[in-house]
């Protein structure tokens, strides 16, 4: 039995290999259609999510299965004071496999410990958040036609965003990568991310908080709200909130035609409606892309292949 807590829990091999079943999903639907017949996938979200939740749903249920669980921490008995273990223990007597989201760093890992059956790390906190990670690499494939030597930017939140971090993990290990990090000073990606990551790593990255000044080098741009969650002041969030906005003007001026625009959403209004029928907006097909990339995840945790 396998868990998915970290995207480095799988190595480049088994990421390449998720997305080529993806790839095969969106090409032949009907082949995947009863892999998970009379299998139960238990989504467990403590936090609040929209496209996460439902894209697991879905994915479970194109592949033929079932799904339960709950969708508010409230309306669980986590509300009763009942621990992350024992309530994945009692879900291990109903589920065959478990998607966990929970505001608290670690809670996926601890469910791990005490799972019979596989849990996939649906987001934590800060932290982590591999499927949305899957999600962004195989839509950054599908548009480029590689996961190595392209220069990305990620703009916005880089200090709370989970997606930003385990998708950084995730490239430090293609070849050929440069990163461009966009924030304001209160914002920037955490010093042990850098460290432990980029410098170890030897990626190629600068600092800045002009946008503008560097989206003519970017073959991916990946824009992130500020996410009034992870801040203690109302006032700070407020002052932050606005801090980078992407229009179809500044695309028009100063982006390459094939620039990929993606977001893991939900956007607030750091991207212009604008920029929705732009070519290069990626956003919503990545959402999609969700859907396929976690049908191929939970078929390789339940050791399932179509026929």
């Amino acid at each position: 039995m396998r868990s998915l807590i970290n995207i480095l829990d799988l190595s480049v091999e088994e990421i390449d290999g998720l997305l080529n079943v993806a790839d095969d999903i969106i090409a032949n639907p009907v082949k995947y259609s009863e892999v998970c017949r009379g299998k139960k996938l238990a989504t467990l979200f403590f936090e609040p999510s929209t496209r996460t939740r439902l894209s697991f749903e879905a994915a479970m249920y194109e592949l033929g299965g079932h799904v339960l669980g709950f969708s508010d921490a409230g309306s669980s008995s986590a509300t009763k004071g009942e621990s992350v273990a024992d309530t994945t223990k009692m879900v291990n007597c109903y589920a065959d496999i478990i998607a966990m989201r929970h505001p608290k760093e670690g809670a996926p890992l601890v469910a791990s410990m005490h799972s019979k059956i596989p849990v996939i790390n649906a987001g934590d906190g800060g932290h982590n958040h591999p499927t949305q990670t899957l999600t962004d690499l195989l839509t950054i494939r599908r548009k480029k036609g590689k996961l190595s030597g392209f220069t990305i930017g990620f703009c916005g939140d880089l200090k709370f965003g989970r997606t930003v971090h385990s998708l950084i993990q995730a490239l430090s290990r293609y070849e050929n990568i440069k990163i461009v990090l966009i924030s304001p000073d209160e914002l920037k990606l955490p010093s042990y991310v850098k460290k432990d990551v980029l410098q170890k790593n030897g990626i190629e990255y600068i600092q800045t908080t002009d946008l503008e000044s560097v989206l003519p080098e970017l073959d991916v741009l990946y824009m992130t709200r500020v996410q009034k969650e992870r801040f203690l002041s109302e006032e700070e969030y407020i002052r932050l909130r606005d801090s980078y906005i992407l229009t179809r003007e500044k695309l028009v001026k100063n982006a390459k035609n094939d620039l990929a625009i993606l977001h893991p959403l939900p956007r607030v209004n750091e991207i212009s409606v604008d920029v929705d029928d732009d070519p290069r907006a990626c956003y919503f097909e990545q959402a999609l892309n969700g859907k396929f990339v976690r049908m191929a995840l939970i078929m390789k945790l339940l050791g399932l292949k179509a026929d």
